[in-house]
């Protein structure tokens, strides 16, 4: 069982690093302070309310005992900080959490791994870890390496893994704990499609035990396949909970159409010489805040340069189509043989002749690159409706299992 009643974690911001105080400093504070009081004056507050930034805030929900619960959200909702205070990795500035059983936590590739150990003293190490005795790691051995398929490197030091083979372990470490709890994060879009399909089975076989599981994903239809109820975050408070279909629902419906966001006026750019400032749907020669299956469509990213003496190399772009939580499609610049040579500032126009995409909610990510460097990145810069149409020009659709792309093709 987990509960959080009035839960809330604060950051402070814009602190590069510790701050000293100067006895000056000290001596002058208590007399300031004595004033006030003698005054009647309260203490200044607005030092503390600048630099506070709070991740998660009032947030309270109850998950019973052998519930699969999924937490959906955007980037930055704070789920990742929830499951943090779950696992008790940092601890809530307010409220409080209530946990009955032992929690099995996954949340970010490699934890409790140590780079020089091999995959074998790994496995001992994170199983200590996460709360198994050696007893119950050795009858668990055989199996966690299978599942994992790390045979072969279990006696190579585990820094010389791929992020891949990291995760497989660490996932097979944590579903084969004999755990009530399972907390998973997004760690699994690591691996590819075929072990993420083993793990989404392996959560099902642990919710199927009667454990607890709380599934963070960004892939809905997983979290609607493999939860029976889910908690929705926006900005750092749960907004909804019900069952996994409607909240994904929710979630979708929810999603900001925003065509045309100023892409300027975010903070995460991440480059010194290229920076993306907008980032437009355009359907038929228009600025559009839907696109329609067989439209012809433009994605227009405008960028500038910010290095005085121009770019070394011409820039290249890639865009990332994610359709209703999954990944569908990564279209990048440079792919064409007959790609065109960018201005240092500009204008660059991704021309798809054809929307090949079935009904749901499309959200881009842009990122922008000089020779191999990345430059500039953005998750979510565009979101907007994709619509069913006549593609083929032949009516509706008669697919009841909904595929999730048109694509041409000719009978012979």
């Amino acid at each position: 069982m987990i509960r959080a009643e009035g839960l809330g974690k604060r950051y402070r911001v814009g602190r590069g690093g510790r701050q000293y105080t100067a006895l000056r400093d000290v001596m002058t504070e208590g007399t300031r302070r004595l004033a006030g009081r003698i005054l009647g004056r309260g203490p200044a507050r607005g030092a503390e309310a600048d630099d506070a930034f709070w991740a998660l805030r009032g947030v309270d929900f109850a998950i019973r005992r052998g519930e699969v619960v999924g937490l959906v959200g955007r980037n930055g909702a704070g789920k990742s900080t929830l499951l943090k205070v779950l696992s008790r990795i940092t601890e809530p500035t307010e409220g409080r959490v209530t946990i009955k059983g032992r929690v099995a936590s996954l949340l970010e590739v490699g934890t409790g791994f140590h780079p020089e150990l091999t995959g074998r003293e790994n496995i001992f190490l994170n199983g200590a870890i996460l709360g198994m005795s050696r007893s119950e790691i050795r009858r668990k051995f055989d199996e966690i390496v299978a599942f994992a398929e790390t045979e072969r490197f279990l006696d190579l030091p585990v820094k010389r893994y791929s992020s891949g083979m990291y995760v497989r372990l660490a996932f097979a470490v944590a579903a084969h704990l004999e755990a009530e709890i399972l907390i998973v994060d997004e760690v699994l879009a690591v691996g590819d499609a075929e072990f993420q399909a083993r793990c989404l089975g392996k959560l099902g076989q642990v919710a199927g035990d009667g454990r607890t599981v709380l599934f963070v994903s960004h892939n809905l239809a997983a979290v609607e396949r493999l939860c029976s109820a889910a908690l929705l975050l926006d900005r750092g408070r749960v907004v909804a909970q019900g069952t996994a279909g409607a909240i994904a629902r929710r979630y979708l419906d929810e999603a900001v159409v925003s065509s045309g966001r100023g892409a300027a006026r975010r903070i995460d750019h991440t480059g010194e010489a290229l920076r993306i400032d907008r980032v437009d749907l355009l359907v038929n020669g228009s600025e559009a805040r839907h696109a329609v299956a067989g439209d012809a469509c433009e994605i227009a990213i405008a960028y500038s340069c910010l290095a005085a003496g121009g770019l070394r190399r011409p820039p290249s772009f890639t865009l990332e189509v994610h359709l209703n939580g999954q990944k569908v499609a990564l279209l990048w610049s440079e792919y064409r043989q007959d790609r065109p040579t960018l201005p240092d500032s500009g204008t660059v126009r991704c021309l798809i002749p054809r929307w090949p995409f079935r009904d749901g909610v499309v959200r881009l990510d842009v990122a922008a690159h000089v020779g191999t460097g990345l430059q500039d990145r953005f998750t979510e810069i565009l979101t907007f409706q994709s619509l069913d149409g006549p593609y083929y020009g032949s009516g509706p659709m008669n697919d009841p299992d909904r595929s999730l792309v048109f694509l041409d093709h000719d009978w012979a």
